[in-house]
């Protein structure tokens, strides 16, 4: 390895040393360490044990088997009971996840931890390795300052960590023609477990045409048979579960519950906030037949404005990073996401770097864009946020307040908003030159 790559990989891993170090402290110090994997892990242990996971009885009966007793009265009276009692993560997910439900906890639970740092970092120094070409420093300015603001996947042990870092590999894997079998098993993988996350990423994929739909089309492949075994699975076993994963959604999303993406969740001012855009159009109108329809017009414009300039633009190794940056950004904005999810901004980086080392007012402002962009959904400032608004006498009784609500406890979802305009007009200006005043040629 050359001497930039030794300095670039020795900072990536002291950024995300930082995360795991102080993501496992917590973890391990607090009843609330590990609640996401929790979820899965007991999930996909009660599938093992012929019971149905998405049932809260059956779900807990296991999960006490395993938890000391005196825990019990903690998860049935605070607000961490969904959380880990109300099953909503997908069959796919809980099959994929089994083989670490085999293992005690205490191994499964270091094994998954050291699974996703390997993930991120092998996904960061990726991207940081693109994004070099153009520019070594503002690339691994951005990497590294993603990366020591992840703790809360490592607290928490959300499958994001996961699901981002195969996603971000299979888009290099793809980009680069390199391991294409392992690339589009990542994507696969990625898909199955948080479709989500990664779903918009494959859209890109699939329209832009080419090699690239061939690659879309076997991911897909792959994706089914994956998701065919762990559907058998779970019906044997749990008839119901898809009215019962729905019934699970639907409660943890209701009004004043843990994923109301409005100002009466209990998690309103909770340290990974929501940052889809219903998150902001509630704290205007807090009601779902309002902010949802709302928040689906608004990024569904955007989305239809991207796909369709991808169908008609030509394949191109800028054209593809503004691209994925874009539908990057986008991807947060349209259905629920948490901060955790937004680690997926390592796709814009090589797009950034490229932008930068063309200069201009252009470069300037996907500097500051991207920078605000990781920093507002970092761990460390999300934390400091929500102590200074902690406090505060927040109201949203009229318009002023609402503002405020919005600028003080939702900022990432407008620095996302704006991100993804910024750079969907970015994808538009370079793929179709002659058809907009000042783009370039």
């Amino acid at each position: 390895m050359k001497r930039t790559q030794r300095v670039a990989l020795a900072l990536i891993l002291l950024s995300i040393g930082i995360s795991v170090l102080w993501g496992s402290f917590q973890a391990h110090s607090s009843f609330s360490g590990m609640t996401d994997f929790k979820a899965v892990y007991y999930g996909a242990r009660c599938l093992i044990q012929h019971g149905d996971p998405y049932q809260a009885d059956q779900f807990m009966r296991v999960y006490l088997e395993s938890e000391w007793e005196t825990q019990f009265e903690h998860v049935m009276s605070g607000p961490l009971h969904d959380a880990i009692s109300l099953c909503v993560n997908l069959p796919t997910t809980l099959f994929l996840v089994a083989p670490f439900a085999l293992l005690p906890w205490g191994p499964a639970c270091w094994l998954w931890t050291a699974l996703v740092a390997a993930g991120l970092t092998l996904a960061a120094f990726l991207m940081w390795k693109l994004a070099a070409s153009h520019s070594s420093g503002v690339s691994l300015f951005l990497v590294c300052i993603l990366l020591a603001n992840c703790f809360i996947i490592f607290a928490y042990g959300n499958a994001a960590g996961l699901v981002v870092s195969l996603c971000v590999v299979a888009v290099w894997c793809f980009l680069q023609e390199r391991f294409v079998p392992a690339g589009i098993l990542c994507l696969a993988v990625s898909l199955a477990i948080k479709p989500h996350d990664a779903g918009l990423v494959w859209l890109y994929f699939l329209l832009a045409g080419g090699t690239y739909r061939k690659r879309a089309l076997q991911t897909l492949a792959v994706t089914i048979v994956l998701g065919l075994p762990a559907l058998l699975w779970v019906s044997s076993v749990a008839p119901h579960w898809m009215p019962e994963l729905q019934s699970n959604i639907l409660a943890t999303s209701a009004r004043g519950a843990l994923n109301d993406p409005g100002p009466a969740s209990i998690d309103f001012l909770g340290p990974d906030p929501i940052v889809d855009l219903q998150s902001v159009i509630s704290v205007l109108r807090d009601d779902p037949h309002i902010y949802n329809p709302a928040g689906y017009l608004l990024s569904g414009v955007l989305l239809l404005a991207w796909s369709l300039a991808t169908l008609r633009s030509r394949v191109s190794p800028a054209n593809t990073w503004l691209a994925l940056a874009a539908i990057a950004t986008l991807t947060m904005l349209v259905t629920y996401h948490r901060e955790h999810d937004a680690k997926l901004l390592l796709l814009t980086v090589p797009a950034c770097a490229m932008l930068w080392a063309e200069g201009g007012p252009m470069g300037w402002f996907a500097l500051l864009a991207n920078s605000a962009g990781i920093l507002i959904t970092g761990d460390i400032p999300s934390m400091l946020l929500l102590l200074f608004t902690r406090n505060l006498p927040l109201s949203t009784a009229g318009l002023f307040g609402k503002i405020e609500t919005i600028l003080l406890v939702r900022p990432a979802s407008l620095i996302l908003l704006a991100m993804s305009i910024f750079y969907l007009w970015a994808y538009v200006r370079r793929a179709f030159p002659n058809q907009l005043p000042g783009s370039p040629v």
